[in-house]
């Protein structure tokens, strides 16, 4: 229950007492929970698009509500992270010079490109999506999803201190890959629920393509800065959440 709890106050706004002691075991149990702290910001973003539908509203202004939500939930946390990482690898300089770029406070050019073009392509593919709610539930779940991946042992930390070096090498390949198959049966079943057998099949690709888009910037990241941080956590949650939610605005081919 100390890694539970260290999830959901490292992921959410929810006020959970934290462990008075957090060692290598507990950050481990706290990255594997982190998929189902996904429920929280997916659940509120899901809450809202029920409210907006039912208040009649478009589409469009709905899925904007949700996705505010999600970072209202998560303190904007993975949003800051995938800027800054944007910052710091755009910046082209050495390791510990791209470091200090995303320690700054400031967002450079790269950051808020990347930060609009990322919302953009959320909130567009949200009002496309055929079954919104459950979407934002997968894409915010799958986002979680890879950060056992990024914690797994053969993933250094770039820093000796902060969330990166707490939870670094933490998780054993076994078990982010017994997560991984959690979250593809999990998604499949709301898919199934959602649209039949078809929408279990794009569930679970929508899941794949969040781990397929958001491992290489892991692997990117691990050769540029050296490992991964805080920063480069929260923007895989973002890429892996992004790419889930592009699969599932797309229109199933007929016989599906």
């Amino acid at each position: 229950m100390g890694g539970v709890r260290l999830a959901v106050t490292l992921l959410t706004v929810v006020p959970l007492r934290t462990p008075e002691r957090v060692d290598r075991g507990t950050a481990r149990a706290a990255m594997l929970a982190a998929p189902g702290v996904g429920l929280v910001p997916g659940g509120a973003a899901a809450l809202v698009l029920l409210a907006a539908d039912a208040a009649g509203l478009s589409a469009l202004l709905g899925a904007a509500l949700a996705v505010a939500a999600t970072a209202a939930v998560t303190r904007a946390l993975h949003l800051d992270g995938l800027a800054d990482l944007a910052d710091g690898l755009g910046s082209g300089r050495p390791a510990d010079e791209a470091l200090a770029i995303m320690k700054r406070s400031d967002i450079g050019p790269f950051g808020v490109v990347t930060l609009l073009c990322t919302l953009l392509i959320q909130v567009a593919a949200l009002s496309s999506a055929a079954h919104p709610a459950a979407a934002v539930l997968i894409a915010a779940v799958t986002g979680r999803l890879v950060l056992p991946w990024a914690c797994r042992a053969a993933v250094p930390s770039a820093r000796p201190g902060g969330l990166g070096g707490l939870v670094a090498g933490t998780v054993p390949t076994g078990a982010a890959a017994a997560a991984t198959g959690a979250v593809l049966a999990a998604a499949a079943g709301a898919g199934l629920l959602a649209a039949g057998p078809g929408g279990a099949l794009q569930a679970a690709l929508a899941v794949a393509a969040g781990l397929g888009a958001a491992l290489p910037v892991l692997r990117r990241a691990v050769r540029r800065l050296g490992g991964v941080t805080g920063d480069v956590l929260g923007a895989l949650v973002e890429t892996a959440a992004t790419a889930a939610l592009i699969v599932l605005a797309c229109r199933p081919p007929s016989g599906w």
